[in-house]
């Protein structure tokens, strides 16, 4: 079949253009299938260097073929755009829907590997914490960055200044030009030197008859580089997840590949945002980043304890007036009756202090038997956001709805 592809006047390596298909397939194959790469569950607390292997479909070359042998035009009628196809390859079902074993060729099928930390840069590139404000004194000093200060002559080739390099070429130029004339003249008067030894004599060199200026070792420079301080947002991330005797061991996992995936966002996207990690279940205590993804609870569940010990940490370490603060609910919505009402309670509290409350649902039996529909109805503020995870495909898209809300700041 034949594929309208867009006219480019500009002329462009075919390389070039190939590494950008690819970088394309590469890129929408780890989106869909990012729930099947989270279904690892040993890819959570990795480095970012561990490999994933995804199926990605190969590369073809455009090509014509015949069609059927059918009277009539061929070409279109004018509302063809680029992407479409027009005609059919033979048969149109290819083996698709037919009965029995198929006797044609597949699609060329092929698996690539790519690392935790690509996988995270392709899905949250265009993603940003919501309502990151500048609060007062929220700007805190970095001691990760580096500032230009000057040249020297010697370097690493990726602080090579090309600029400064030619500059220092041209004025060296300008001087052996300058002496190439005086020369000249003292050569006129006393008939000793041609142009030929001047001009090597000057540093010129004769490539095909052709007199070129080349560079020299001592022409190179490279910046000099300094430690600096930098202004960054100062903000914090709070993770709180259920582990009671509820959340068995799928629940249990899905909550850990969603605080992954947020984890590994942050972590990607900013150089001094804190995170504190918050497990509960009738009682909650703040962990590490270990036990956190690895450790396992049981016992009941009360949700407002892990919402008491965010908003004790925040008052003791985080105040709303410096920080930007962000907070993060993971549970299955089975709590306990009696602790409902401290929950939405706390749930208002959190709201006030934060940047962001988002609070995730996951394999709830019923919305009317969990406390999802409490909060939904009685947590008014504008900055939470509520969502539901029923399996792993639905993962990537409930933290994409959380850091996308149309929230506003308090």
């Amino acid at each position: 079949m034949a594929i309208l592809r867009g006219f480019n006047p500009i002329g462009h390596e075919r390389a070039v253009e190939d590494k950008r298909r690819h970088n394309q397939i590469v890129e929408k194959a780890i989106k869909e299938n990012l729930a099947d790469i989270l279904s690892e569950e040993s890819i959570i607390g990795q480095t970012k260097s561990k490999k994933v292997k995804i199926p990605i479909k190969g590369l073809k070359e455009y090509q014509f073929i015949f069609d059927k042998n059918v009277p009539g035009v061929g070409s279109g009628d004018g509302s063809e755009k680029k992407g479409d196809k027009i005609g059919s390859d033979g048969d149109d079902a290819k083996g698709k829907g037919s009965k029995g074993a198929g006797n044609d060729e597949g699609e060329d099928i092929y698996e690539t590997e790519v690392t935790i930390e690509d996988i995270i840069s392709y899905v949250f590139e265009d993603l940003n914490l919501p309502n990151l404000n500048k609060k007062k004194m929220s700007e805190v000093l970095s001691e990760n960055s580096t500032k230009r200060s000057g040249y020297k002559k010697h370097g690493i080739k990726p602080r090579f200044a090309k600029k400064r390099s030619v500059i220092e070429k041209l004025k060296r130029k300008q001087g052996a030009l300058k002496a190439l004339r005086e020369k000249q003249e003292e050569a006129q008067d006393n008939d000793l030197l041609n142009t030929n030894d001047i001009e090597q004599k000057a540093g010129f060199r004769k490539e095909n008859g052709i007199s070129r200026f080349p560079f020299k070792e001592d022409d190179l420079r490279f910046f000099r580089i300094k430690q600096t301080t930098k202004k960054e947002f100062n903000a914090v991330v709070i993770c709180i997840m259920d582990t009671s005797g509820s959340m068995d061991q799928t629940k249990k996992y899905l909550a850990r590949s969603f605080f992954f995936l947020l984890y590994q966002f942050v972590k990607m996207k900013y150089l001094n945002v804190e995170v504190v990690f918050i497990s509960h279940s009738t009682e909650a205590k703040i962990v590490n980043e270990d036990e956190f993804f690895h450790k396992v609870e049981s016992g009941g569940t009360y949700i407002s304890s892990g919402y008491i010990k965010a908003l004790e940490i925040i008052q003791e370490k985080y105040n709303p007036s410096f920080w930007n603060i962000y907070t993060f609910d993971v549970t299955d919505g089975d709590n306990w009756s009696e602790d409902n009402d401290k929950a939405v309670k706390y749930g208002r509290e959190l709201c006030e202090v934060s940047n962001l409350f988002g609070y995730a649902e996951i394999m709830a039996v019923s919305y009317y038997n969990t406390i999802k529909k409490r909060f939904d109805d009685e947590i008014k503020n504008d900055n939470f956001v509520s969502v539901n995870i029923k399996g792993k495909e639905d993962l990537w898209k409930a933290l994409k709805d959380m850091l996308t809300a149309d929230v506003k700041c308090v």
